[in-house]
């Protein structure tokens, strides 16, 4: 293990105990991630949504693989100094034993903490039962406490993602992942003060993580900071709003405009950017 690796876990499990609020963005490539961390940002964590995207695929159809995650993670960590955490959906296994597997192939990419879901990726049983999920989590934590370093587990409860607004069973489960030792919780897709309250109240003192970039979430930074909240981050949203700014671009340009490249960043910018970075 790399004495960066070692303190880059540090570092990440530092800003995890702190009480001022962590901004996780969430870069999907190697540019991204140095833009991100030229803006002054203290870690950063990978995006399966954004990496589907990139790919020109769709996301949650099963289409990214451990192999694609891991490789694109590898490129993250190499692209900047900081922590780097990786989105690593349901551990690409149904068995507790595979997501253990994930892991550790994930802390030798380089990497200082990652998610793990309870999505099944199973239309017809889109969650895992709660006995086998909290096996999964428990199993990842084995395989995260093996390692010579901190690695951030973090647990998500993935019900509101799946049309399951069910705060008592989201609850009930992030309850079980921190006592199964999940270092943060996550049930992305909250959107209320009272359902945030709810989480951090349940799960206290483990941190919480929360989502932001959605449309339906009208809560700030500074509100979320109050609610004892004490990690965002923002999915594929920046992904998103890139691709957007390329899908408008497109279409303009398709209609004989190149009015668009009023608001590109100029050359110069990004060149010196990058520059710095290597």
């Amino acid at each position: 293990m790399a004495d960066t690796q070692l303190q880059n876990a540090l570092a990440f499990q530092a800003l995890h105990q702190r009480d001022e609020l962590l901004v996780l963005p969430n870069p999907w490539d190697a540019g991204s991630a140095k833009i991100l961390a030229a803006q002054g940002f203290e870690a950063l964590a990978t995006t399966s949504a954004g990496l589907a995207f990139a790919l020109g695929r769709p996301d949650g159809e099963g289409l990214i693989s451990r192999e694609d995650t891991l490789a694109n993670a590898r490129t993250i960590v190499a692209a900047t100094p900081l922590p780097v955490a990786a989105d690593l959906e349901n551990g690409f296994a149904d068995e507790p034993q595979g997501c253990a597997d994930t892991l550790l192939q994930a802390a030798a990419c380089g990497l200082v903490g990652g998610s793990i879901e309870d999505a099944s990726g199973h239309v017809d049983a889109p969650i895992y039962p709660l006995e086998l999920a909290v096996e999964r989590i428990r199993a990842s934590v084995a395989a995260a406490r093996s390692l010579p370093f901190p690695f951030t587990l973090c647990a998500r409860a993935e019900n509101f993602l799946h049309g399951r607004e069910d705060l008592p069973d989201t609850l009930r489960r992030l309850e079980a992942y921190a006592d199964a030792g999940a270092d943060v919780l996550y049930a992305p897709g909250l959107t209320t003060r009272a359902q945030i309250d709810a989480v951090v109240r349940a799960v206290a003192p483990r941190p919480v993580n929360v989502l932001m970039g959605l449309s339906s979430i009208a809560l700030s930074l500074d509100d979320l900071s109050e609610l004892g909240v004490r990690r965002v981050s923002v999915g594929s949203s920046l992904a998103r709003t890139a691709l957007g700014g390329f899908l408008r671009a497109a279409r303009e340009l398709r209609h004989g405009s190149c009015d668009f490249a009023r608001d590109a960043a100029s050359f110069a910018e990004l060149n010196d950017l990058f520059k710095a970075g290597q």
